[in-house]
């Protein structure tokens, strides 16, 4: 099953499957959004498959990263499958593609690694790319600038590496960290030597008709095995005016975004601090939204909103300025965005967080994680929100 593959699974029983490619476009550099809008009108009334790379920032703000990449994914890389199977438990529907007996044949056996949770053992060694000592003293330095007035807020992220990975069965790994997860906007790609292992509970953006949503999380409280002690943690997070404030923070980011691409005075916030529990944490997300122009197409909206707000920090611009200064690594696909666009023009797409990265030509597996930074911030917290929401999946996938 090494074909170009695309799953992404609501896991509320529903997913959507893309299998093949007949029209791709993988691209990096200045001209991703040129070659990606003329990848887009050429196959309009298709449905189209894409990830979008953090690093896109350099064709829409002009920031370029110096910092060291290990999996090398391209800014840009959309296509057009041959096959797309809209899945209901273990119903489904050919949205597009012929219905043969090979593609029957991939469903099948989609669904049997689905259900078979005899999953295969691993002993992946994530080393981090940072050490919890430099960690804490970038978040103080981080404070200083925002105490400067440089930034309100600014998500700092950290890498942990396995290498000499070799995978020889990714939809048994998908799975695996599915079965962690469980979480909304969960995906798994297979494309080239890459795969994408996504485990995300945050939706970036989702256009339906002429309404445009964006759901950004900021607020995190890790999950109890005593329910009550796990409904104590969950109010206490409600209730708790820093992570309130990142949230909110945010939240202005987003409008501000979306005023840029909206009718007059249609962006609203539907629900602010809304609280939602996962598999491993409790989130606080809220959602804005606003009425489109409808003149506008999707690379003048991610022109508008990308990268998303709460995977960058406020100002937007100078807070991925001081990101390329303190952070180590390049986030390529990790704070990016994976979805698709269906014949209608409508779309959804995830912030891929809570991830594995695999290039499987050099042998890496990436696992990054980051946290807002505040002036309130406590070094030492942050650094435990980010073991919380990473630990369960680095030690789990090794079960």
């Amino acid at each position: 099953m090494n074909k170009t593959t695309a799953y992404l699974n609501s896991n509320d029983g529903s997913s959507i499957l893309a299998l093949g490619e007949k029209d791709r476009i993988r691209i990096s550099g200045k001209e991703s959004l040129e070659g990606l809008e003329a990848f887009l009108v050429r196959n309009q009334g298709s449905y189209r498959f894409g990830l979008l790379s953090y690093d896109l920032k350099e064709a829409l703000h002009g920031l370029n990263s110096n910092n060291p990449d290990l999996i090398h994914a391209p800014h840009v890389t959309f296509w057009v499958p041959e096959c797309v199977v809209r899945m209901d438990h273990e119903n489904f529907e050919f949205l597009s593609g012929e219905k043969n007996e090979m593609t029957l044949e991939l469903i099948t056996e989609i669904l049997e690694e689905e259900t078979n949770t005899n999953y295969h053992q691993h002993l992946f060694r994530f080393e981090p790319s940072v050490t919890k000592e430099d960690y804490l003293k970038t978040v103080l330095q981080l404070k200083a600038h925002i105490q400067r007035g440089d930034i309100y807020e600014i998500n700092y992220c950290q890498e942990f590496i396995a290498k000499d990975v070799k995978l020889t069965n990714v939809w048994d790994t998908y799975f695996k960290l599915n079965h962690l997860t469980k979480a909304p906007h969960s995906a798994f790609v297979q494309l080239d030597e890459f795969a994408l292992f996504c485990g995300s509970p945050e939706r970036f953006l989702r256009k339906k008709g002429t309404r445009l949503i964006s759901e950004p999380i900021k607020g995190t409280a890790r999950r109890a095995e005593n329910s009550e002690e796990d409904l104590k943690l969950k109010e206490k997070l409600r209730n708790d005016p820093k992570e309130r404030s990142e949230n909110i923070m945010i939240v202005d980011l987003v409008r501000n975004d979306l005023s840029r691409v909206a009718q007059k005075g249609s962006v609203e916030v539907e629900e602010l601090c809304g609280i939602y529990t996962f598999e491993t944490v409790h989130q606080m997300i809220s959602t804005i939204a606003c009425e489109l122009r409808p003149e506008l197409s999707l690379t003048e909206i991610l022109t508008a909103t990308f990268p998303m707000g709460s995977m960058t920090g406020a100002p937007k611009r100078r807070a991925m300025e001081l990101i390329e200064e303190y952070e180590n690594f390049q986030r390529g696909l990790y704070s990016g965005s994976v979805g698709y666009i269906d014949p209608a023009g409508d779309f959804d797409f995830n912030v891929v967080i809570r991830s594995l990265l695999y290039n499987s030509e050099r042998k890496v597996l990436s696992c990054a994680v980051g946290s807002a930074i505040t002036i309130q911030s406590d070094p030492e917290r942050e650094y435990e929100e980010c073991m919380v929401k990473i630990k369960r999946i680095m030690d789990g996938i090794n079960e």
